[in-house]
């Protein structure tokens, strides 16, 4: 039997991140745990672009993630990890099933604004409600995993970002191959005709129900494991910037693989992290430069180049 390529890929990368990374400095790791928060996020918005639709308000399921973990401890003094990490796909889980009823009815335009408005209007309850610190958030504590103590131990950081690498690893494998199933085929069908889509039998509604519900669930999980991660919560996770940097990096990346999320993402955090270092002042006009050039020259985003060096070898 052929083993699959990508699946090889991620593999190997889930292994030199988890051998090589506890001798990196610190900053080396929060920079590819950021990467990896966010890659699985976009790894959710790579599924809604393939079928179509473009939400710029997946902050609302990111912070809908984040603080389903971080309220466990205020409110029942959980602070077990993967208890949180549950608690957050649990609750993006119904809150976008629920949602999804209505935003798979619009497309285009009106799909992405209508998305936006509700992750704004959760950003303005978390603005206003004080018991969650208004516009300060809070912090998060994490004492426990799968019952280990591990909090201010030397191994805490290391754990955390090792669980974090293979549910990124899981995520990416379960979507890779869902992407080759009959249901995960019809996500390019669905975008460039619904109308033969529902010829064939298949329902357009109903898929895009389930991606949506996908894609946010997603999304809830890298913004439960950033909050674990960093330490801290607040409502700018819900704000539309947020939503942004999620279709920049989708852009930047392209929709060819399930490698691409994480490859875009670690060069997006890359980019502001460095342009923030060397030019505080004017690290936006490093990422827009970035962007420019990725629409000008590469429209497929950076994993068309990968595709264009593998027709060349072939």
């Amino acid at each position: 039997m052929r083993i699959d390529r990508t699946i090889i890929v991620l593999t190997a990368a889930m292994a030199a991140l988890l051998a090589f990374t506890p001798f990196l400095p610190n900053w080396a790791m929060f920079l590819f745990t950021v990467s990896l928060c966010y890659g699985v996020v976009v790894l959710g918005m790579m599924l809604l672009v393939r079928t179509g639709l473009v939400s710029f308000g997946h902050g609302l399921y990111y912070c809908l993630g984040a603080y389903a973990a971080g309220t466990l401890e205020p409110l029942f003094g959980i602070t077990e990890l993967a208890v949180m990490i549950g608690s957050a796909v649990a609750v993006t889980a119904i809150v976008s099933a629920i949602l999804a009823l209505l935003l798979r009815k619009y497309r285009d335009i009106f799909f992405a604004m209508l998305s936006l408005a509700f992750s704004m209007i959760l950003y303005g309850l978390l603005v206003k409600t004080s018991s969650l610190g208004s516009t300060d958030g809070f912090n998060v504590t994490v004492k426990t995993l799968f019952g280990l103590h591990i909090a201010d131990t030397a191994y805490e950081r290391y754990l955390i970002f090792a669980l974090t690498v293979l549910i990124c690893w899981t995520c990416a494998v379960l979507m890779h191959f869902y992407l080759k199933s009959h249901r995960g085929r019809l996500a390019e069908a669905i975008r460039d005709n619904e109308l033969r889509v529902e010829y064939m039998g298949a329902s357009v509604a109903n898929t895009i129900h389930l991606h949506y519900v996908m894609s946010a669930v997603l999304a809830g999980l890298g913004g439960a494991l950033m909050a674990v991660s960093v330490g801290h919560i607040d409502p700018e996770m819900a704000y539309w910037t947020t939503s942004g940097e999620f279709v920049f990096i989708t852009i930047l990346s392209g929709t060819g693989s399930v490698l691409a999320p994480f490859l875009g993402a670690t060069i997006f955090e890359s980019i502001r992290s460095f342009a923030y270092e060397y030019s505080p002042n004017t690290w936006q006009m490093a990422l827009g430069i970035t962007m420019l050039m990725v629409i000008m020259f590469l429209p497929g985003g950076l994993w068309s180049l990968f595709k264009r060096a593998s027709r060349r070898v072939a």
